[in-house]
């Protein structure tokens, strides 16, 4: 993984936003407006659907170079193999999922203090997803961190930092200046009516904020 790069703009899935269309003709089009990795996150699928549905995607993400991520189900992304897996708080410890997914594959865990932070990078973390950085309504039970929050968790590890929750392009610019390098988003991308374009214009508005 190339950190810098590929964490620019993080796109995770979510099909409350499909109206009638595919999950992976929706991929393509944030993949062809330039997302940088990509994560499936499907918390109510079976296990059938969910393999079927992440092997497809990969296949994608293969062929446009971008990284493909699964949430939660360290079984299915060794299965698959997939380029990493992702884990919150709640999952599996982060120095367990490292043991069964290997050194090359890419770690992520989701944290929000800077205790967190360091346990997860000591832990073998390749990457933090850090949030909720605003209010957001894909978690609505998250608590919103604040600013100096996020530029703590930044400065006190070495690994890159990503900021999730309720980012939108009205409200990147006030990230600027956190340390983070780069956003991951759902609906910002994925309830946009041209997703192609939504994923463009973010990724430009995400370099300009991390320059």
């Amino acid at each position: 993984m190339n950190c810098k790069k590929d964490l620019v703009l993080y796109a995770i899935t979510d099909r409350h936003w499909l109206n009638g269309k595919s999950l992976i003709s929706q991929v393509e089009l944030a993949l062809q407006g330039g997302a940088t990795m990509l994560q499936i996150r499907e918390k109510d699928l079976d296990e059938k659907s969910f393999y079927f549905e992440a092997n497809e995607i990969l296949t994608l993400c293969k062929n446009y170079k971008v990284p493909f991520i699964v949430n939660d189900n360290v079984e299915l992304a060794v299965k698959i193999n997939a380029d990493g897996v992702h884990v919150g708080q709640s999952d599996m410890k982060a120095k367990d999922v490292r043991s069964l997914i290997g050194p090359k594959k890419i770690l992520g865990v989701s944290t929000q203090t800077v205790e967190q932070a360091i346990e997860a990078e000591n832990c073998g973390a390749d990457y933090l997803g850090v949030g909720a950085v605003f209010p957001t309504g894909s978690k609505e039970d998250a608590a919103v961190l604040s600013f100096e929050t996020l530029r703590d968790i930044c400065n006190a590890v070495k690994i890159p930092v990503v900021a999730i929750g309720g980012i939108t392009k009205s409200n990147i610019i006030e990230l600027k200046g956190s340390g983070i390098a780069g956003i991951s988003v759902i609906s910002a991308i994925f309830a946009q009516e041209d997703i192609e374009k939504a994923t463009f214009e973010l990724k430009e508005l995400t370099e300009n904020i991390l320059k």
